[in-house]
C-alpha cells in the first residue's frame, strides 16, 4: 500500500486463510463499494472487479495449482509441438443464495462452461439458526473440487450449513474453497477452526461484530445493494 492512513485487513493467524494482497487497486475498490453513496451499478461494476480477483486467486493460486496433472503435447500455429500439461480435476462453483450469485459470472468468465450448484440457507425465525432449505447441486460433485461462494462471511453460520451440506454429498473438505469479499473475525475463526483442511479466500477481514450480528464497518447488505436498491 502506498498510503499507509488507509485501513487494512485485520491479521489472522490460520494456514487455511487467504487474504488478497492490500493493494491500493483493492483498497480502493473497496472504499467505492463500502460507500452508502455508491450508486448501484457502481457498486456493481466495482463489486465485479473485486469478484474476479477473488476468483483469479482462488483458483490460479490456490485451486488449481492442486488438481492432479498429466502430461499434454499440442501443435503450435508455427507447426511445431509444445509439451506441457493438462489439468485433469474437475471445478464447479457452488453460491449460497441470493448474494452468493453475484459471483458466478466472474467464476464463468474465468472457467468456461463451469458446473454452477446452489444452496439457499435462511435464519430460522424461532431458533435463530441457519437452516438449509433448497440445494441443487452436480450429481457427480463429490469427484471435483468447489468453489463456494458467498460475498459476506459474519457469524459463518450459513457458510458452515453449506460446507456440511457439501461434505454429505461425499466432497473431501479439501477440495473446497470458500471464497468471499468480506469477513468477520468471528466469523474466519469458527469457520476456520471448524474445517481446518478447507481453504478461505477473502478480499479483507474487517473489524468485527454488532450487536444484531453485522460485519463492521461492512458495507450493509451485500444482497439488497447488488440487487434491489
Amino acid at each position: 500500500m502506498a498510503d499507509n492512513q488507509a485501513t487494512l485487513s485485520t491479521s489472522v493467524k490460520f494456514d487455511n486463510v487467504v487474504v488478497l494482497k492490500q493493494t491500493s487497486q483493492l483498497i480502493a475498490l473497496m472504499t467505492i463499494i463500502r460507500d452508502v453513496n455508491t450508486r448501484r451499478g457502481d457498486f456493481i461494476f466495482y463489486s465485479n472487479r473485486i469478484i474476479r480477483l477473488l476468483v483469479e486467486e482462488g483458483i490460479h493460486t490456490t485451486g488449481l495449482n492442486h488438481l492432479p496433472v498429466e502430461n499434454h503435447s499440442v501443435i503450435t500455429p508455427t507447426g511445431l509441438p509444445y509439451d506441457g500439461v493438462k489439468f485433469l480435476g474437475k471445478i464447479c462453483g457452488v453460491s449460497i443464495m441470493r448474494a452468493g450469485e453475484s459471483m458466478e459470472q466472474g467464476l464463468r468468465e474465468c472457467c468456461r462452461s463451469v458446473r454452477i450448484g446452489k444452496i439457499l440457507i435462511q435464519r430460522d425465525e424461532a431458533t435463530a439458526e441457519a437452516k438449509l432449505f433448497y440445494e441443487k447441486l452436480p450429481e457427480d460433485i463429490k469427484e471435483r473440487y468447489v468453489l463456494l461462494l458467498d460475498p459476506m462471511l459474519a457469524t459463518g453460520g450459513s457458510a458452515i450449513v453449506a460446507v456440511e451440506v457439501l461434505l454429505s454429498h461425499g466432497v473431501p473438505e479439501e477440495r473446497i474453497l470458500f471464497l468471499n469479499l468480506i469477513s468477520s473475525p468471528e466469523g474466519i475463526e469458527a469457520f476456520a477452526k471448524r474445517f481446518p483442511k478447507l481453504k478461505v479466500i477473502t478480499g479483507f477481514i474487517d473489524e468485527g461484530l454488532n450487536e444484531p450480528k453485522f460485519v463492521i464497518p461492512g458495507l450493509g447488505d451485500f444482497g439488497d445493494r447488488y440487487y434491489c436498491l
